[in-house]
């Protein structure tokens, strides 16, 4: 298995907390989140925007996120989307429970045989 294999599987699981993530400074249009994603990571990582579909309709699904189109002043209508108080109590447990997560597996790779 190479690298890029293992981050992208281990990122997949938190592809929601992650857009919710984004979505906490404020509304963004979809594409702007892709780059913001890939950005953030100095290229090393990219969301596919199929993935990323998948998800803003799921969160929207189940409350955590909204959309709606935003005016056409600055090129084409775009759908942007905005967190819900939900979305904002869903992203925070998720955050703790990645860094309990976290903590186990930096224990259990550190420890001696």
């Amino acid at each position: 298995m190479n690298d890029d294999a293992f981050s992208a599987d281990l990122l997949r699981g938190h592809t929601d907390t992650i857009v919710l993530g984004m979505l906490r400074t404020g509304d963004r249009y979809g594409f702007e989140i892709y780059k913001a994603i890939r950005d953030a990571t100095g290229g090393d990582h990219e969301i596919k925007e199929a993935t990323l579909y998948a998800t803003y309709r799921r969160l929207e699904k189940d409350g955590l996120a909204e959309s709606y189109w935003g005016d056409e002043t600055q090129g084409g209508r775009r759908k942007y989307y905005r967190i819900t108080d939900a979305g904002r109590a869903v992203y925070r447990r998720n955050v703790a429970a990645w860094i309990a997560t976290r903590r186990v597996i930096d224990t259990l790779l550190d420890a001696k045989d």
